[in-house]
């Protein structure tokens, strides 16, 4: 099925898109704000049109916000949390994997046991808006967290991801860059059975120097899997197993170069969830990948990269662009987009597996029970109540 956007709130920007003094980026990040706008109005249509019983509505709707858009109050209040996290028991059984010490742990060793099953395919999507939103709610639920998750626009620091203030370093921050560490070797990366992907040193490379994530505040406990290098060989027990080290980053404006607002506005523009999830991941240079390459260490560790607290802000960002995606049209298009499958349910159906339906379930380990993808394909609806600003 494809589908087709309306120009209609996109006509202010004829001028500025056939005005040659003007950046192209800006114009898409001023388009990007208006398919923002469509999205919001109908989701809120949507809501307004609903009972008052309904368990959705417009009154128990949360908001989750660009982390620029945060008060510092709001910062350190989710950075404390996310601390609160990592401090209490792991409810996941080390019979199971070893290496679990404490409750954020389980929820890496979840991704750590699913990403065979949850990338490069038609469950990519569904699984992390789910797998971020018992994230979210562990965060509100287990650690009194009065917030919402924030997300990572990357398109704003796209020329330098190091500008962004999600990393200026400051305790109401998720930390900096990692230490400079020369004459590194390059990391290559198996992202899918049989693809690999070679990423040269940037500007950093050791442990996290600012913020409240350091060595003395931050062990990442599991991993990695993905890769195996000199400063971060493959942990025991094939990724498994308990391997206490220091939450490593190396920050690259190369690699942030391809989160750019225009790239954004590819995506929202896609006619189908098959073409919209080639974009996320398949192509050179796409945004999923770009968010993880970007900051480096173990975020290039597609099992492990949920050991960085980033990894939630980042793909609160991919869930906004598709949620966005999925809202931009009229009634039909929207019920349609949201009922669409593309793809089988392993990493590059590799080994080849059965097409994935509304009815296809994902696992969630200790932190869920299994859910139906139909379950999850509206974030007002099912187990969700919330939108993006």
């Amino acid at each position: 099925m494809k589908f087709s956007l309306s120009i209609i709130g996109l006509l202010p920007l004829v001028s500025l898109i056939n005005a040659t003094t003007i950046d192209p980026e800006v114009v898409a990040a001023r388009k990007n704000d208006v398919y923002l706008k469509q999205y919001q109005d109908n989701i809120m249509k949507t809501l307004r049109a609903r009972k008052p019983t309904a368990k959705c509505t417009e009154r128990t709707l949360i908001r989750r916000k660009e982390w620029s858009r945060l008060s510092k109050s709001e910062k350190l209040a989710y950075v404390a949390a996310t601390k609160c996290l990592a401090a209490k028991p792991n409810q996941l059984s080390r019979a199971l994997v070893p290496g679990v010490r404490n409750r954020y742990d389980d929820f890496t060793a979840v991704h750590l046991a699913n990403t065979p099953y949850v990338h490069f395919n038609g469950n990519f999507l569904a699984f992390h808006r789910h797998y971020v939103h018992l994230y979210e709610q562990a965060l509100r639920n287990e650690c009194g967290y009065k917030g919402t998750q924030p997300y990572w626009d990357w398109s704003i620091s796209y020329q330098d991801v190091r500008t962004h203030p999600i990393f200026d370093g400051s305790a109401a921050s998720l930390g900096g860059n990692g230490a400079y560490e020369p004459d590194r070797e390059n990391v290559v990366v198996e992202l899918a059975p049989g693809i690999f992907q070679s990423h040269p040193p940037a500007t950093g490379g050791g442990c996290v120097t600012k913020g409240p994530f350091t060595p003395s505040t931050w062990s990442v406990n599991l991993g990695p899997i993905g890769y195996n290098v000199s400063w971060d060989p493959i942990g025991p027990d094939g990724g498994f197993g308990y391997n206490p080290r220091c939450l490593r980053r190396d920050f690259s404006p190369i690699y942030s170069k391809d989160s750019r607002p225009s790239n954004v506005t590819a995506l929202l523009e896609v006619d189908s969830l098959a073409a919209l999830s080639f974009k996320f991941d398949a192509e050179p240079g796409a945004v999923h990948g770009a968010g993880h390459f970007q900051v480096g260490g173990i975020e290039l560790c597609t099992y492990a990269s949920p050991s960085d607290p980033i990894f939630w802000a980042h793909h609160a960002m991919i869930d906004r662009i598709w949620t966005v995606w999925q809202h931009l049209g009229n009634t039909s298009v929207i019920a349609t987009k949201q009922n669409s499958v593309w793809g089988t349910g392993t990493n590059g159906n590799n080994p080849p597996s059965a097409p994935v339906t509304l009815d296809s379930t994902i696992n969630f380990d200790v932190l869920d029970q299994p859910r139906a993808i139909r379950e999850l394909v509206s974030t007002i609806d099912g187990p969700f109540c919330y939108m993006y600003e």
